[in-house]
């Protein structure tokens, strides 16, 4: 598993815009949010219509219009931005890039694929367990929070 920019610049974006609607304050353009978050403005854009799509992130038309969070920052999971970035959390090598179509085919055994399958739902456990709401935290208590002690 490999967390990629799109997913980071996503939950950089979230958080923001959770943070902004947690103060009170109106929708966000999409280039002030790039220049306080200090973030490419084409990315920011891409990751808020992909955010949009998913129905994390609303959009605003209008002079005073911009974008803000669809739900309440404790109703939006990791998992959730992660998946409206990248389509998916874990990608299962051997189901997206067999390396053999005999041994990675769905009827072949193989006591590989069991291993990442396991892998990947607990992946999807954890990131469904923590919300945008726990990552406004500060980082010991989201430590706390997923089981890490602050001396690791």
């Amino acid at each position: 598993m490999r967390v990629t920019t799109w997913t980071e610049y996503s939950l950089i974006i979230s958080i923001h815009l959770a943070k902004r609607g947690r103060s009170g304050n109106g929708p966000v353009a999409a280039r002030e949010l790039a220049d306080s978050e200090r973030l490419p403005a084409d990315y920011v854009e891409q990751i808020l219509l992909r955010l949009r799509r998913a129905g994390l992130v609303e959009s605003v038309r209008g002079a005073k219009g911009g974008y803000l969070l669809a739900r309440d920052p404790g109703a939006i999971s990791v998992r959730d931005v992660m998946s409206a970035s990248e389509r998916q959390t874990f990608e299962v090598n051997c189901d997206s890039h067999p390396v053999d179509a005999e041994r990675c085919s769905p009827g072949s055994t193989c006591s590989i694929r069991p291993v990442w399958h396991a892998l990947q739902q607990r992946v999807d456990e954890l990131l469904a367990s923590i919300t945008l709401a726990d990552l406004m935290k500060q980082e010991t208590q989201v430590q706390e929070l997923v089981g890490i002690s602050s001396a690791s």
